[in-house]
């Protein structure tokens, strides 16, 4: 394996996705919630350039098709465990993650059962559109999560100083979440609806790719 540019891009792009919930393990929030979205708005540009430079560079290789999805799938993943969590468990948005969790495992089986079968299942126009509206829904979300913290904490009187230092005291949640309408953000609402988007879009690309590989999962006939 060669370390081309877009092959350390594609690993970094890995490595930043369990960098996102570190963010909310050493920093208050909503630095937390920022540096969050900086870092993952990063690992998605890369994911752009690495596909752009290795075609323009003709630097193309196997191991950056292996990783590629690997690294999107783990950004995707992880970003939206962490959103769950820090959303206060807001069923709207677990509907979709669940969608989108359950379609990425699907596929994943899929192709390790097809085997050396599964370049039927090779990315589609689709699916990259389904990415990219999954990484924009992901990124406004972590703006919407900061923006509800923020608006949680003034509903409470205190500064967000105050109260990383309540939290500092023990006398605070630090995983806290609103969980009240009044918290609620533009940019929370509108990362709804464009996860929903991008859930619907995760349902379309898996239900083709489970039909394009119907024959190959059909018993013989004796």
């Amino acid at each position: 394996m060669k370390w081309t540019i877009p092959n350390a891009l594609t690993v970094l792009r890995l490595l930043a996705a369990p960098g996102v919930p570190v963010m909310f393990l050493y920093f208050h929030r909503p630095w937390a919630d920022w540096f969050a979205l900086a870092l993952f708005i990063g690992a998605a540009v890369t994911d752009w350039f690495d596909g752009y430079l290795a075609r323009l560079w003709k630097q193309e290789s196997r191991f950056g098709a292996m990783l590629d999805p690997i690294a999107d799938k783990a950004m995707v993943v992880i970003a939206l465990l962490v959103l769950t969590g820090y959303s206060g468990m807001n069923p709207w948005l677990i509907l979709p993650a669940t969608v989108i969790l359950f379609r990425e495992v699907f596929v994943s089986g899929l192709r390790e059962y097809l085997g050396a079968s599964a370049k039927l299942l090779k990315v589609t126009k689709l699916a990259k559109w389904k990415t990219t509206a999954q990484m924009v829904a992901i990124a406004i979300l972590f703006l919407g999560t900061g923006l509800e913290y923020l608006n949680g904490v003034a509903m409470q009187g205190m500064t967000t100083q105050e109260y990383a230092d309540a939290v500092t005291a023990g006398l605070a949640d630090p995983v806290r979440a609103c969980g009240k309408r009044d918290c609620a953000s533009l940019a929370g609402d509108v990362g709804l609806v464009l996860i929903w988007i991008a859930a619907v879009l995760t349902i379309m690309t898996g239900w083709d790719y489970f039909r394009k590989s119907l024959p190959y999962l059909q018993d013989k006939q004796q």
